[in-house]
């Protein structure tokens, strides 16, 4: 997300910015340009980030945000989409622009009943966990992963979402202590090889994938047309 769209959110936390002009608003994060202004509240507003009502003289931040917690009484949340992963090669980095967001019922996300969750969804690309499962979900190209992003105590045979040099990546993860290392394994129709990393390498792992929200089929898939 642009710098001057996250100051934008945490002013719209403090104030009413429908109250002041765009040149004003402006002042208060550091931007002298009304016109950069409009733009990055426009897209706030395209993304769900803010509500704008005109008759009220009203610009408020909404609730909707990345790190929302889901509780356990929720019946429909929203999940941000915060971009794509790579489920073959690396090659997709994952941003933290959020691009839409996934409306889903809580009863498919099965949330812990002692804590609450920060989750966030990101887009599979690629095959290469074609034949992982989660929650008996198949990991497919073009399906959305649902990341806990609090659950990083992860432990062998977990599905997980690393972050290597900057690159997203959905993987099978394995600790290796004989000889120090993870090892981040495809399970997939095709064969692919191994990532091995270092406990000295740029790598991070940024949540556990902890539902799989599939790609519809319709009738032209199941017909093959």
């Amino acid at each position: 997300m642009h710098v001057i769209q996250q100051a934008l959110l945490r002013l719209a936390q403090e104030k009413n910015l429908g109250a002041y002009t765009l040149r004003e608003i402006g002042s208060f994060v550091g931007e002298a340009s009304p016109q950069k202004i409009k733009h990055h509240l426009g897209e706030l507003q395209k993304k769900g980030l803010i509500r704008v009502d005109k008759v009220k003289g009203m610009i408020e931040k909404t609730k909707h945000d990345w790190g929302r917690s889901v509780s356990r009484n929720t019946k429909l949340v929203s999940i941000p989409i915060l971009g794509a992963a790579n489920a073959g090669p690396a090659q997709i980095i994952a941003q933290g622009n959020i691009e839409g967001f996934l409306r889903v019922s809580s009863s498919l996300l099965k949330p812990s009943r002692t804590r609450e969750h920060r989750l966030f969804a990101l887009k599979v690309v690629g095959i290469s966990m074609n034949r992982a499962k989660v929650d008996g979900k198949r990991v497919e190209d073009g399906d959305y992963v649902v990341i806990d992003v609090d659950d990083k105590a992860v432990k062998n045979g977990d599905i997980v979402l690393s972050i290597i040099d900057g690159v997203a990546n959905i993987k099978k993860f394995y600790l290796d202590k004989e000889n120090n290392q993870v090892v981040l394994m495809s399970q997939s129709t095709k064969e692919f090889a191994p990532i091995y990393i270092h406990e000295d390498d740029d790598f991070l792992i940024n949540g556990k994938v902890v539902q799989v929200i599939k790609k519809p089929k319709t009738i032209w898939d199941e017909e093959g047309i």
